[in-house]
């Protein structure tokens, strides 16, 4: 029998040292906001401290993976000083964590996309080891259609499994990537018809559960080790880009645009 723990926005549940994190904000479609951030840092942190926990599997709720950041809440309810939302001590307190807690916990961690990917929930999908996506996902880095650059990793994850040039694409033209699309360009592993989804990823996350959990541990160091030993320093660079996004015009903007479906008139302040 699972061993579940029912937070507001996040659900765990072990069994058979598989952990299964469901993104629980299925009416937002798993968006992100103060007590989303708070629920899925105190998930990742239990998981990754658990020693009978030997691979973790995150999917959502719903119809989507997660579709961002909640632009309703988009700080988290942490404020500057003259009341702007604080998307730097959001990032840097709440989400930094998360992103890097997955990237080092010494277990693999797997990623059932069952839905949309976008912004930084697009982001938590790529800090994942491996991913499988439902045949309908798609990711998308929807940053600078708001007037915002790719946070939560992005800008590392994404040309480290793609490259430059489509790394480029990716953050600059804010378009959708589909999953097939998606496993042709390498940023992710497997494509599941969306029936499937979950029979596929329940597999593989058993069989990662029953392996050599101190080999994968290893090989994770390696490829850390690798490519992300400036991580830290990328996310810091993130976070400060991101602060001076949130402060100008074309953000507010974009994010009333977004509010109001309608279309966006950026004037490049």
């Amino acid at each position: 029998m699972a061993d579940v723990t029912e937070r507001e926005t996040v659900i765990v549940s072990v069994a058979d040292g598989a952990a299964t994190l469901t993104l629980n904000r299925p009416e937002t479609m798993n968006a992100w906001n103060g007590q989303f951030g708070l629920d899925l840092r105190a998930a990742i942190d239990q998981v990754a401290a658990d020693e009978a926990v030997r691979a973790v599997m995150i999917t959502g709720a719903g119809r989507g993976f997660s579709s961002g950041a909640d632009l309703r809440d988009v700080s988290g309810g942490i404020t500057t000083e003259d009341g702007r939302p604080d998307v730097y001590g959001t990032l840097t307190t709440r989400y930094h964590p998360i992103i890097t807690t997955i990237r080092t916990m010494p277990k693999p961690v797997l990623a059932a996309v069952n839905g949309p990917a976008v912004g930084i929930g697009c982001s938590l999908a790529l800090a994942s080891d491996l991913i499988i996506a439902a045949e309908s996902a798609y990711f998308l880095l929807a940053f600078v259609n708001i007037g915002l650059v790719p946070d939560g990793g992005s800008s590392l994850f994404v040309p480290t499994r793609v490259g430059m040039a489509r790394a480029t694409e990716l953050a600059m033209l804010g378009e959708r990537l589909p999953a097939k699309s998606a496993l042709e360009w390498g940023l992710i592993n497997r494509v599941a018809a969306d029936g499937l989804l979950l029979e596929e990823a329940g597999t593989l996350l058993a069989r990662l559960a029953a392996g050599p959990t101190r080999s994968y541990a290893g090989t994770k160091r390696q490829l850390n080790n690798w490519l992300y030993t400036r991580m830290d320093e990328q996310l810091e660079l993130e976070a400060q880009i991101q602060r001076e996004m949130s402060a100008t015009n074309d953000f507010v903007e974009g994010a009333l645009a977004f509010v109001e479906k309608r279309q966006t008139r950026f004037s490049g302040d």
